[in-house]
């Protein structure tokens, strides 16, 4: 279900992380190497990127597949940027929504990404729904879980809470209201990545100074690429990247 990346690093151009690598995201959406749910992901796209000087990330989203694209190959030629947050969808069931329905969903600087599904969707969203404002229910992008997943993350960003916490607690509430779904999340404010292995692929690569990069699978062959633990918590930027495992709801 889905492939995302984000990287935070020295200015590179989208098709430097997207595009060129022999593994990257752009092939992703028709030839995944380490996809563990479905096989295409062809249900749209999208990158958020970053400009020096504009707090607010611009995004790019369309609601076919992104090799059927033929503006996404120019914009990703002379787009430049230090931070970006990208994805490839495999829709968990059949929409209306269209590009609303692709990652990355955006908050102020933020942008996000939801890997997995939402087990008995949307069935298992009704009591969680009840501890969100009603404007904020009414503000839904899309009627799809990753939505759903987005909405109860940025409540808890919005009321303050640290980006490591606020995933960790809406990991844990979504698993115990939903056993068995799949929840690998990926958020960046486009200096900070924070992201969660919880039923699917993960991996990082990280050149201490330099970059970090967070991705589904990697994008390349680079021996330096390190697989998440599955219920493990991710904390990076070009500093450092912190691994903190993650407790199983009670």
């Amino acid at each position: 279900m889905c492939r995302h990346i984000a990287f935070v690093g020295e200015e590179s151009a989208l098709e430097d992380v997207l595009v060129r690598p022999v593994s990257g995201l752009y092939r992703q959406a028709w030839a995944p190497r380490r996809q563990r749910h479905g096989t295409v992901n062809a249900d749209g796209f999208g990158v958020g990127w970053y400009v020096p000087g504009d707090p607010v990330p611009a995004r790019y989203r369309r609601a076919g597949p992104i090799w059927a694209d033929p503006n996404f190959a120019d914009l990703a030629r002379v787009v430049r940027t230090r931070a970006l947050l990208a994805a490839v969808r495999d829709a968990t069931e059949a929409g209306a929504d269209g590009e609303a329905a692709a990652a990355p969903f955006a908050s102020g600087r933020r942008l996000f990404s939801h890997n997995g599904a939402l087990r008995d969707w949307p069935d298992c969203a009704a009591e969680l729904a009840a501890s969100l404002p009603a404007r904020v229910l009414l503000g839904l992008e899309a009627r799809c879980d990753s939505a759903f997943v987005w909405a109860l993350l940025a409540h808890r960003l919005d009321r303050g809470d640290e980006a490591g916490p606020a995933m960790a607690d809406t990991v844990t509430e979504l698993a115990a209201a939903a056993p068995g779904s799949r929840l690998n999340l990926l958020l960046t404010d486009g200096e900070t990545i924070t992201a969660t292995a919880w039923g699917d692929t993960l991996w990082y690569l990280h050149t201490p100074g330099r970059f970090a990069v967070v991705a589904s699978e990697p994008y390349d062959d680079d021996p330096r690429w390190r697989e998440v633990p599955d219920r493990t918590l991710v904390a990076a930027d070009r500093a450092d990247v912190l691994l903190t495992p993650l407790k199983e709801p009670q």
